[in-house]
């Protein structure tokens, strides 16, 4: 089959039903009638020669071949957007897209470099989503986002990490909490002291036990939570004490909410990373959005600390 008989419309017909599961939400999605939906895809499997879709009762079922099909059909898509972005700037127009996803840590200054770049890009067209470490890597290897923002970079040859700005560690607790009037403290201190804690697989709970793995020490988690809000707000109570990032606590730590407990080896001294694919091209506006990072958010951070 001759490449140049496969059609756009073809592809977003393939990736809307991959997506919706139907051809009547498709339909939907693309402003299109259910018959015209049915038609290309009828057309497109006569072409690859290749059962997409299986009837089930009164509607179709995407077969496996489809499936898969599906999202290449939208990863062809996405870099069809991006050559028409990349054209669009090279003729001057200074209007790009930059799809960025961030952990939850990160959200308490990562608005600050977004408002910072985007007074400057006025026409950029800037999506942020946040989510968990794991979902940004599932994100960055299937193109669906360009940048991530982790407070440590994934393993392997698909993604790269390039390091911007420090992220500094601290154990925290609530100003009332005797350890608090303790002028130094080592990790055995810790030992028994019940803390709140990071789900698994984020990075602040990989360091953290790191941490205590490397001094020999085991603590007490009492509370598992998944997102560094919970945790202040659990110390803030007086449950018990966690490591935190010391961007998350600026605010807390200047109203004498929560103050940082003086433990040998802490802060513990992290980078923040933005990650990308190493497969695919940044866009010039994602990479001007790097580049951004790499020149001024250390000193644009370390003002909001």
């Amino acid at each position: 089959m001759a490449r140049r008989q496969l059609t756009v419309r073809q592809l977003e017909v393939l990736d809307a039903v991959g997506k919706a599961g139907s051809v009547t939400a498709a339909a939907s999605a693309l402003h299109l009638t259910q018959p015209a939906v049915s038609m290309q895809l009828r057309q497109l499997e006569d072409q690859l020669q290749l059962s997409l879709f299986e009837p089930v009762g009164r509607g179709l079922q995407i077969t496996e071949p489809g499936r898969d099909l599906a999202a290449m059909a939208g990863d062809l898509l996405l870099r069809l957007d991006d050559f028409a972005l990349a054209a669009r700037e090279l003729r001057g127009v200074r209007r790009g897209r930059v799809r960025l996803g961030i952990v939850s840590t990160a959200k308490y200054f990562a608005p600050r470099l977004l408002a910072q770049f985007l007074q400057s890009h006025p026409g950029l067209d800037l999506k942020l989503n946040v989510y968990n470490r794991e979902h940004i890597i599932e994100q960055l290897q299937s193109y669906t986002i360009d940048l991530g923002i982790m407070g440590r970079p994934p393993e392997g040859a698909s993604l790269v990490g390039t390091p911007f700005a420090p992220n500094l560690l601290a154990i925290v607790a609530a100003p009332s909490h005797p350890l608090s009037l303790r002028s130094q403290l080592t990790p055995e201190d810790l030992e028994h002291e019940p803390f709140i804690v990071r789900e698994p697989g984020s990075g602040t709970r990989m360091a953290m036990d790191r941490y205590f793995a490397d001094a020999g020490v085991t603590i007490n988690p009492i509370m598992e939570a998944d997102s560094s809000e919970t945790i202040k707000q659990a110390v803030m109570a007086g449950i018990g004490i966690g490591l935190l990032s010391l961007h998350t606590v600026r605010l807390e730590q200047a109203a004498g909410r929560l103050v940082t407990l003086r433990v040998a080896g802490l802060p513990l001294r992290r980078q923040w990373f933005a990650v990308h694919s190493r497969q695919r091209q940044l866009t010039p506006s994602a990479r001007e959005f790097l580049e951004y990072l790499l020149r001024e958010a250390d000193d644009l951070m370390r003002s909001g600390i």
